[in-house]
């Protein structure tokens, strides 16, 4: 007897957790707020690096809230959370290596040429 009250309080697996709407409120106004401040760099003429870091920062701070809070990824193991973002990391990381390795490879041969440049220039002085 005492088995089967235990069974019948415990939660079961297929049962859906419902989170407060609150939270998903508050999420919501923070998405415009970033959305709000990512316009604002384009509004106030923000140009080079300065740009591009803060329009990434902003995209990425965005989906991470959209991953974490409404793909409930906050809730979940974190064997789970390391299978979903692991991967793209690790391909971010990858890509970020390739770029470099191509600035090395660029820069390398600029300075080849240029030197070879330099090397068969004809004289100013005529000689």
């Amino acid at each position: 007897m005492e088995h089967a009250e235990h069974a019948a309080s415990a939660p079961r697996a297929e049962e859906a957790v419902q989170h407060p709407l609150g939270i998903y409120f508050k999420i919501w106004g923070l998405l415009f707020v970033l959305s709000l401040f990512s316009y604002l760099v384009d509004f106030f003429h923000v140009q080079g690096y300065l740009r591009w870091f803060l329009i990434l920062l902003f995209m990425i701070l965005k989906a991470g809230l959209i991953v974490a809070v409404f793909m409930h990824m906050v809730w979940e193991r974190l064997a789970l959370v390391y299978f979903i973002l692991m991967p793209p990391l690790l391909l971010m990381v990858l890509v970020a290596i390739g770029a470099l390795e191509a600035d090395y490879t660029f820069f390398t041969r600029a300075i080849y040429f240029l030197k070879e440049l330099v090397q068969h220039a004809p004289s100013p002085h005529g000689g």
